[in-house]
């Protein structure tokens, strides 16, 4: 029995598989493929809407026991071999399949699965199950579209150093050249049905929806890895935004989890220097992003101190010591010298406040402490104006005059109307968890909230000027970029509006997962990653992606670029720092080598 390394096996079997091949076709054509007018809540508007729904029949006794009687004689030859899928349809295939081999007598199969992303809690695992060494994987799952989740999996376990022999699924939505990086890796791509397979139970709009399907071409993955920094011991149960690194001509600099702040030269990722802080009874440590000024790097940390370090060396220049945890990041002030920073406080009557700091001393110039919520926000300075302004988790947004600290005026988010600091305590359902964008045109304050809004308020009067309801909350910073503002939110979108006409442009779902990290504009390209590990470069005008970038766990920071060197810089949850170099012609291959 021959196979090609891409492509579909159907009708390629003896005459008893033929006709089980056969039968588990009319099975997925009469239960598993679906249309909007089956169901009474559509996939999407388009009437002709379809879906291939293979949970429906994976757990079902009699059809599991069927692909597992096809993968079987397709794959007996081969063994010994490990299989490994993707959480949640392939865990019930490759357990299906797995039973199967051990039912024939294979008493050493062996099977697991990979989490989308790693568990935050118990054993923090990412693999489920034990690998086995020397021995070649078979990754199975349900349907390959464009091999995302196949990606997945291979970087995750090229990183263990294992061996990926053939990506393997029940359907396969598009031609064989289209999975040209697979083979590029020396991966094979097998499956028992394409796409064209069901061209007797696809509508007539379906087929050609699928022929332009058919003449897309793979998104391209421009970068590539040239060295991966990991402070060590991340504490994953935080899924939030981190320490946002700085870069100066050589050197970067962040804060970790392991109370560790470091300074990498960008050359080689290796540690410059390094600097111990104080621990965090909940292993939160540094989570404030750095800012630079001169030759400091400043920073706050959990232990409840602001550091201001000699960049060069890592000495500590001066430090204040007033807050009980800071998860703020500074804002500097360079025309004033000044750097301001939000705090938290342990004490009921005293929950959160801003300081204004002298850059030189570190002494305090004036403070705010009557917040009545944890103030984890970050301030934003508005140059023009010499005004700073900070969010807090009781849902307001204050105005400062930055010389002075008068607040000139306090907006309420729809979420922090109902505060009671009796009732919340340190948090609220209004909270403003990130920092603000500024629209000098206009004079804009821009800002997102927990509560599912972002809110665009005038700057002279701390007026609404207008709002757009998310399905879930904000945790990103937006980005104003020409008349625009870019700005993600927890319910998987990426949103831009016109801050002219306030219109929305564009609304972007990306890898139907959460995204924590606040978006950013690099050479004019919008990038933004998200909690499937995925950098996505995006064409800020259209909100088409042009380009990805997969790592292994998930992103929650920003990419940074240096524009002399024009090497990239990207963060994830788990204190990585993944170098990045980008192909001159986009097209060659993204990922972790």
């Amino acid at each position: 029995m021959v196979h090609c390394q891409c492509g579909s096996i159907f009708m390629n079997k003896k005459s008893s598989l033929e006709q089980n091949i056969l039968q588990l076709k009319q099975i997925i054509a009469e239960q598993v493929f679906l249309k909007n007018t089956d169901l009474e809540i559509g996939f999407n508007d388009d009437p002709d809407g379809w879906i291939f729904n293979f949970r429906s029949v994976l757990m079902n006794g009699r059809v599991s026991n069927l692909i597992s009687d096809i993968f079987y004689e397709d794959f007996k030859d081969q063994y010994p071999f490990q299989m490994c899928s993707l959480e949640i349809a392939g865990v019930p295939l490759v357990t299906s399949l797995m039973n199967k081999f051990y039912a024939r007598g294979h008493e050493d199969v062996n099977a697991v699965f990979i989490r989308k992303s790693r568990k935050k809690t118990g054993l923090l695992k990412m693999i489920e199950g034990t690998l086995v060494e020397d021995q070649p994987l078979v990754l199975v799952d349900d349907i390959i579209n464009s091999g995302g989740s196949f990606w997945r999996q291979i970087e995750v376990l090229d990183e263990l150093g294992y061996k990926i022999d053939t990506v393997w699924s029940i359907l396969q939505f598009r031609d064989k050249d289209y999975y040209q990086r697979f083979v590029n890796r020396g991966i094979k791509v097998r499956s028992l049905f394409e796409l064209d397979d069901f061209t007797d139970v696809l509508s007539e709009q379906a087929l050609v929806a699928n022929c332009k399907r058919k003449e897309e071409t793979p998104i391209p993955w421009p970068f590539t890895a040239s060295w991966c920094f990991k402070s060590e011991r991340p504490s994953y149960q935080w899924v939030v935004s981190k320490s946002q690194p700085v870069i100066d001509e050589d050197k970067l600099y962040f804060g970790s989890d392991n109370c560790i702040f470091w300074a990498l030269n960008q050359s080689d990722g290796t540690v410059a220097w390094k600097y111990q802080v104080g621990s965090h009874a909940k292993r939160k440590s540094i989570f404030s992003s750095p800012a630079l000024h001169g030759d400091l790097v400043l920073f706050g940390s959990y232990d409840g101190n602001f550091y201001a370090l000699d960049k060069h060396t890592g000495k500590r220049v001066w430090m204040f010591l007033e807050a009980d945890w800071i998860g703020s990041s500074p804002a500097v002030a360079d025309d004033l010298g000044l750097v301001y920073v939000g705090l938290e406080f342990g004490l009921f009557a005293k929950r959160g406040g801003i300081v204004a700091l002298d850059i030189k001393t570190g002494k305090k110039v004036w403070c705010d402490y009557s917040h009545p919520a944890l103030t984890h926000c970050s301030p934003h300075y508005i140059s023009e104006r010499q005004e700073v302004v900070i969010g807090s988790n009781d849902g307001k947004v204050r105005l400062h005059c930055a010389k002075t600290g008068e607040v000139k005026w306090e907006f309420t988010t729809f979420g922090g109307s109902d505060f009671d600091p009796k009732m919340h305590g340190g948090f609220g359902t209004g909270d403003i968890k990130e920092s603000f964008a500024y629209y000098h045109k206009q004079k804009y304050v821009i800002c997102g909230s927990i509560d599912g809004f972002l809110y665009i308020i005038d700057a002279h009067t701390g007026h609404l000027v207008y709002h757009h309801k998310c399905e879930f909350g904000i945790w990103s910073t937006p980005v104003v970029y020409g008349k625009n503002v870019y700005f993600t939110s927890v319910d998987k979108h990426v949103r831009c509006i016109n801050l002219e006409t306030l219109e929305l442009v564009f609304e972007k779902n990306l890898d139907s997962t959460r995204i924590f990290s606040s978006p950013t504009i690099i050479s004019d390209c919008l990038y933004v990653g998200t909690n499937a590990g995925r950098l996505h470069e995006i064409d800020p005008q259209t909100g088409e992606v042009t380009g990805c970038f997969h790592a292994r766990e998930r992103i929650t920071n920003s990419l940074v670029q240096n524009p002399q060197t024009g090497q990239y810089f990207l963060p994830t949850f788990a204190n990585e720092i993944i170098s990045l170099q980008r192909a001159v012609d986009g097209a060659s291959p993204g990922g972790i080598d």
